[in-house]
């Protein structure tokens, strides 16, 4: 039976038509309405699920818990949760950002559920380890930016956004900020320290399930060198680089990376 609730709770709408699944999960600060540039190019091949984590979107604030959603856990549920509601199987998970990381964990605590993952821009860890890796960002960097987001919020917006667009992204950053500043601060809190400081590392190599690196040659927050990690330290999976500036190829580049998905799914 289709759990209506869950469904209401975290937005989600079904659209396109076929016999394979892909379910989209936004990144930081976004929601659903992120991928409307890519979903056209994929409707007509196959279901699409889209969602909003708690606290995103148009999601049911009330049912937000900040213990649950400070760790990337939490988010991982939801996407569980989402694919239990609709009853689906062997879906192909396709995460932009830190929900690249959060539907690894997704893929590994229901792997019935979840059989393939494309990961749009992934980063396992946004924090520098030297001398072995380098996710871009000292502690400090990050600190400050959670910082920034409790003293100037909509200052905090402007900054980021354009950082995470790009130049690629150029004409479309103001819909970042936006959906930054339409997101409460709380929830916004929680979500950025989640994604910022969280460390999946160590889960890349038990992946199990085939997994598409979607990587752009610049970018501000994942470096071609984190898209090359997550490549080497996941044994069963392809990276393609794109070339593009920006942290969201979906949006700046989605006629580009929508045959990738399409072929990476189909096989």
């Amino acid at each position: 039976m289709i759990d209506t609730d869950t469904l209401r709770r975290n937005n989600v709408s079904v659209v396109g038509k076929g016999k394979k699944t892909l379910v989209l999960a936004h990144g930081f600060g976004c929601d659903q309405t992120m991928w409307r540039l890519l979903t056209p190019h994929l409707q007509d091949q196959f279901r699409i699920v889209l969602f909003d984590y708690v606290g995103c979107g148009k999601s049911d604030l009330k049912a937000f818990r900040t213990k649950k959603y400070s760790e990337l856990n939490g988010y991982a549920e939801d996407i569980i949760d989402v694919c239990q509601a609709l009853e689906l199987e062997d879906a192909i998970l396709v995460g932009h950002s830190v929900s690249s990381m959060t539907g690894l964990i997704a893929a590994m605590e229901a792997p019935r559920l979840i059989s393939k993952l494309v990961m749009v821009c992934p980063s396992p860890s946004f924090l520098n380890d030297p001398p072995h890796y380098h996710g871009g960002f000292e502690r400090a960097d990050l600190e400050g930016l959670i910082e920034l987001m409790s003293q100037n919020y909509i200052g905090w917006a402007n900054h980021l956004a354009p950082l995470v667009m790009g130049a690629s992204g150029e004409g479309i950053t103001e819909e970042l900020v936006d959906s930054f500043c339409t997101t409460d601060p709380v929830f916004a809190k929680a979500f950025a320290r989640a994604t910022f400081f969280s460390d999946c590392r160590d889960l890349l190599g038990k992946a199990k399930q085939p997994t598409l690196i979607l990587q752009s040659t610049h970018d501000a927050l994942a470096s071609v060198s984190v898209g090359e990690y997550v490549h080497a330290h996941m044994a069963n999976s392809e990276l393609e680089v794109i070339e593009a500036n920006g942290h969201c190829l979906h949006m700046t580049h989605p006629v580009q990376i929508a045959p990738s998905v399409v072929r990476f799914a189909s096989d």
